[in-house]
């Protein structure tokens, strides 16, 4: 699905608010999750920022939770998985928010991880983090960014500071950890997209990590992205 910088509060959201294959808002573990996480009674924004740490702190960070199979990328697998890494966390939010009626997307950005360990760029041969997602959520008539990468538990053990969310700010990567190191550089923006894009994040990672296709090929890597 094509990219979309849609940001005006009169334009029609109905797009962000089904669910597909992927952000499976529909799905009856997604719908009880959200209905439990947030009360009646909440605004639109409360309740996102309920989704937010539900999403950041409920699915644990990993990179190594790594699959080109499609239910990597389904959101009510990585919520039953319990462990996930970006991209895949950035679905179950977007899922989440749709659930509860909340307009959401997902949003794409190369990063440099000045603090990635050695083991990880060893696997990845370079420390830029390719199609790094998040979550932009509509909240009283803007788009927020919201990324529900590194839950609290990670964040202490690495002393990174962890990502707070208020539905008003964009929460993205801080520039420095806690010790005043640098920690994360945006690069390069990807856009917005209704749905995950298994093309569009191939296409990234044959950029940035050729070393990945040189035993599988881009059409099978796509075929197994798309396999349930």
């Amino acid at each position: 699905m094509s990219a979309t910088e849609q940001s005006d509060s009169t334009l029609d959201h109905s797009i962000y608010l089904q669910p597909t294959v992927y952000i499976d808002s529909d799905h009856a573990n997604i719908l009880a999750f959200a209905a439990e996480t947030v009360d009646e009674s909440d605004s639109q924004l409360e309740k996102a920022v309920k989704l937010y740490y539900a999403a950041r702190d409920s699915v644990r960070y990993d990179p190594y939770a790594f699959g080109f199979d499609g239910n990597t990328f389904k959101a009510s697998n990585v919520l039953a998985e319990k462990k996930a890494f970006c991209v895949p966390k950035a679905i179950l939010l977007a899922a989440l928010c749709r659930a509860q009626n909340i307009p959401a997307r997902l949003g794409f950005a190369d990063v440099k991880n000045h603090l990635a360990s050695d083991k990880l760029i060893e696997m990845m041969q370079t420390d830029v983090f390719a199609f790094h997602g998040y979550a932009d959520i509509f909240l009283e008539g803007k788009w927020v960014k919201a990324t529900p990468a590194f839950n609290r538990e990670m964040c202490d053990k690495f002393n990174v500071l962890p990502l707070e969310f208020n539905g008003r700010e964009d929460s993205v990567f801080h520039p420095f950890n806690g010790e005043g190191a640098k920690h994360m550089e945006y690069l390069k923006e990807h856009g917005h997209f209704a749905d995950f894009s298994p093309e569009a994040l191939v296409k990234s990672y044959e950029e940035v990590y050729p070393h990945f296709f040189k035993v599988t090929g881009t059409d099978l890597m796509l075929e197994k992205m798309k396999t349930f």
